[in-house]
């Protein structure tokens, strides 16, 4: 750290506002915002950073300069100027030179185009919808749009020099206007059906093709008839299979999801009711606290690239009332246009920030899984448990019961191409005091120690989850096998079980904590994960067949008549355990308190 450096941080006010971090040249490495620039600046400084990001610019900063505001908006809305003007290389947390694209449909008369775009500031005439996550979004609305309304695509110019139906006709995805096949009036109704179903006005839009049927059956226009009851079917079945539907509403919801060290933000557009899509973002942060993250995200998303504001934004965690305010009053006095921020939803809402949530996990789980990350990872234990090569092959055990009740041990294996599922074992353990896992431990690891073959080798590290008294255990049963050569390592739960805290303990005596951040302790965390996940799926499954009674019998105010009805209604017990709350509730005799229960206890 230099003296201008130095200099400027005995000097930090605790004010909010917007500090600038200059390289060697004066070149803008860094902007960033704070509520206490003394308190936010001061942070980068700190012995225990250790996050690959934050060191390098770190490394790089030769002054900081300052900007004093008198509200945490203005530093908001200053700190988004300055990104855009400045790009500084290290505020990477969402750069992306892509727009969102939107459908248009033209002014063209009288027969108007439907078509897409990047970008809505270009459009000169026409009805927009939009926007959309991405390019494959709206592929698929025109393609279902072409299906349902057979509304031209084609280009202006080749529309105006066609002299015959084209192939689209053929396969009836264009009613061909083209060579004059549909007059204007009738083309202007498939318009108007396309510009309320892009809107999300379905039921109306239902009501206006079974009017159109009528009257066209009336007048004795049966192949006009055919087409709308054909158009009513497949909106019918659209809208079976549209997730969340409803009526009327537009947000946009955020959806946090951590996992081994990954973060994933979720982003889910909804708009006239209808999800449009979403698109997975994995920020790159030194908070550990969710709530910051999320908060953080927010102050950049919007002003990253040209947004369109929806009516409110919905989010998975509660943020702090000033945080709010100070995001809704520059969201204001950037767009001029007022936003609801909603944390505890119901309904529908409810309904699409769980669908986000849900993306967002599996979003976690496909990036853990991806190759290059589990080399880093393996490297990266190499080097924190100073071995001479990469770990090959590394197995952890977790016991599951529930107070003593059908307990299993759950072996998962990983290699350098990740989980290695086809060598995951379940033991079932028998024969112990109930609620014994140090004697649960011991049987599950001789049962597996005791069978070392080419197939099942002996892995280079061996994970408990447990703390000393497993791991003593552990090296009692390899002792006894004369087994050698395996690091063993136990992996304890931090504070409050929180990730990130975990204790690493090792049969030398000696334990380490490793900063959050360790993409070592990731991968540690990720794979005591599966175990615990493996196990407890295999002991419910257990303990279920083992109490041989329908777990709907568990369900208070739920009778024999009413089981029997939601048995016959879903097919069995199956489709009752994969209902939503929603679908429950529609089941004669179940309303919805009734239904959240039945779900909160069966899930």
């Amino acid at each position: 750290m230099n003296d201008k450096v130095s200099a400027v941080l005995a000097t930090l006010p605790t004010l909010p506002g917007v500090y600038k971090m200059l390289g060697e040249m004066g070149d803008v490495l860094y902007v960033g915002k704070a509520k206490s620039l003394k308190n936010r600046v001061s942070s980068y400084f700190h012995k225990t950073i250790t996050h690959p990001k934050t060191k390098a610019l770190v490394a790089k900063i030769c002054d900081i300069e300052l900007t004093i505001t008198s509200s945490e908006t203005e530093a908001l809305l200053l700190e988004q100027t300055l990104i855009k003007t400045l790009k500084p290389p290290f505020n990477i947390l969402l750069r992306d030179d892509k727009s969102y694209p939107y459908i248009i449909i033209s002014a063209d008369k009288p027969y108007p185009r439907i078509s897409w775009q990047r970008g809505k500031q270009t459009i000169k005439a026409g009805r927009v919808f939009g926007p959309y996550p991405n390019s494959q979004a709206v592929h698929d609305s025109l393609l279902l749009l072409q299906r349902l309304f057979q509304v031209r695509q084609c280009e202006d110019s080749t529309f105006r020099n066609r002299d015959r139906p084209c192939l689209q006709h053929q396969i009836k995805r264009c009613r061909a206007p083209c060579v004059g096949l549909i007059s204007p009036e009738d083309y202007q109704k498939d318009i108007q059906n396309t510009v309320h179903f892009l809107e999300g006005k379905n039921s109306e839009l239902q009501q206006r093709l079974i009017a159109q049927m009528e009257e066209a059956s009336a007048e004795l226009a049966f192949e006009a008839a055919a087409i709308y009851r054909d158009q009513l079917a497949s909106l019918r079945q659209v809208q079976a299979q549209q997730a969340a539907y409803c009526e009327q509403g537009e947000a946009d919801i955020f959806a946090l999801a951590i996992q081994a060290g990954l973060v994933c933000v979720q982003v889910m557009f909804v708009r006239g009711g209808r999800i449009l899509g979403s698109k997975s973002y994995f920020p790159e942060t030194t908070e550990i606290e969710e709530e910051r993250i999320l908060a953080e995200f927010l102050a950049s998303f919007y002003w990253q690239q040209e947004r369109d504001l929806p009516q409110e934004i919905i989010i998975s965690h509660r943020l702090e009332n000033d945080e709010i305010e100070a995001l809704l009053n520059a969201l204001l006095q950037s767009y001029q246009q007022k936003l609801v921020l909603k944390y505890r939803v119901k309904e529908d809402r409810a309904a699409w920030l769980s669908l986000a949530q849900l993306n967002a996990q599996e979003a976690l789980k496909a990036r853990l899984a991806n190759k290059v990350q589990i080399s880093a990872r393996l490297q990266a234990l190499q080097q924190l448990l100073a071995l001479e090569s990469v770990p090959q092959r590394i197995e952890c055990f977790d016991i599951s019961h529930s107070q003593g009740e059908a307990t299993v041990a759950s072996c998962v294996v990983f290699d350098s191409q990740g989980a290695r599922k086809r060598d995951y074992r379940h033991y079932l353990i028998k024969g112990i005091t109930a609620g014994d896992d140090y004697a649960a431990m011991e049987q599950a690891l001789t049962r597996r120690f005791s069978k070392v073959t080419a197939d099942s080798p002996l892995p280079d590290i061996l994970l408990i989850d447990g703390g000393k008294g497993q791991l003593a255990q552990a090296k009692r049963v390899l002792g006894s096998l004369n087994i050698q050569h395996v690091l063993m390592m136990g992996v304890s739960k931090g504070e409050g079980r929180k990730a990130g805290l975990e204790t690493l303990h090792f049969t030398d005596q000696t334990s380490i904590q490793l900063a959050p951040d360790a993409i070592a302790l990731h991968l540690i965390q990720y794979i005591r994960d599966e175990a615990h996940r493996f196990a407890i799926t295999k002991h419910r499954a257990k303990r279920d067949k083992a109490r041989k009674t329908s777990p709907l019998e568990a369900i208070p105010g739920l009778g024999a008549k009413r089981r029997r009805d939601l048995l016959n209604h879903f097919g069995g017990l199956q489709g009752v355990l994969t209902a939503s709350v929603k679908e429950l509730a529609s089941v004669s005799g179940i309303g919805t308190t009734l239904a959240e229960t039945i779900y909160q206890v069966l899930h």
